[in-house]
């Protein structure tokens, strides 16, 4: 994004740490459960990935960088697809498998409130967790998830009815994901309330809610702005390809 000087020049705005949240986790709170290309040091890469238990996330320290995809393509291997997020266009010799426009939304006058009832989800719930999630598909949910932050649910008669928690952790901020009802339990303000729950959590760190959902989903959308979100920008999810062989890597 550009601005306009006064003379009619065009200058580049600076970075803002959400444009490229994936890195901004993988190089910083997460990078615990970063994968890096070949013998890379850490801080020496341009291209990280999760622990593919973990989410299925990659990311490029510079989108306009070739020597970022030289290391994405180290990384992955020929043939092998990597998911990114952001607003770019992948060089020549990578393939886009499939792109969906998505939007993030931006904390700027939630009211976020604990949620008594809501209980604190791990490991041992990783079973129910992912029935729930292929009932109601809110996003990738790997078994290991569970482990980027804090995740709550709502639970009736014993039985897991609606969760929401923690994933992206780029500095100053913490995404919201995994929100998800099963049906039958819809209407009753069960989301938003996990949302508000899992977004005052996240304010006792000095941190600032943040979330991503699918342009296609208006719903949702409006929901979120309703409760105090407000759309910051537009960023793509697209499956990308290097089908050729690795290239030399850049220096």
């Amino acid at each position: 994004m550009n601005a306009s000087t006064g003379d009619g020049a065009r200058t580049a705005l600076p970075a803002h740490v959400l444009d490229n949240a994936a890195w901004a986790s993988l190089s910083g709170p997460h990078s615990a459960f970063a994968e890096l290309p070949g013998a890379a040091a850490r801080g020496a890469s341009r291209a990280a990935r999760y622990d593919p238990a973990v989410a299925p996330f990659a990311a490029l320290a510079d989108p306009a960088d070739p020597r970022s995809w030289a290391d994405l393509a180290a990384l992955t291997g020929p043939g092998r697809v990597a998911s990114l997020a952001g607003v770019f266009t992948p060089p020549e010799g990578w393939e886009t498998v499939a792109a969906v426009e998505g939007v993030q939304l931006v904390d700027t006058s939630l009211r976020a409130e604990p949620l008594p009832e809501a209980v604190r989800l791990g490991p041992h719930d990783v079973p129910e967790i992912l029935a729930l999630i292929e009932l109601t598909k809110p996003g990738p949910f790997l078994p290991r998830t569970v482990e980027l932050g804090t995740y709550l649910g709502i639970r009736h008669r014993g039985r897991l009815v609606a969760m929401a928690g923690e994933r992206l952790r780029p500095p100053g901020w913490t995404e919201i994901s995994a929100v998800c009802t099963r049906p039958g339990y819809r209407g009753r303000g069960l989301a938003t309330r996990l949302v508000r729950a899992v977004a005052a959590g996240i304010r006792e760190r000095g941190e600032v809610p943040f979330l991503h959902t699918s342009a296609a989903n208006t719903g949702a959308v409006r929901l979120y702005e309703s409760i105090g979100f407000t759309v910051r920008r537009r960023p793509f999810f697209m499956a990308v390809r290097f089908p050729g062989n690795i290239p030399a890597k850049c220096t």
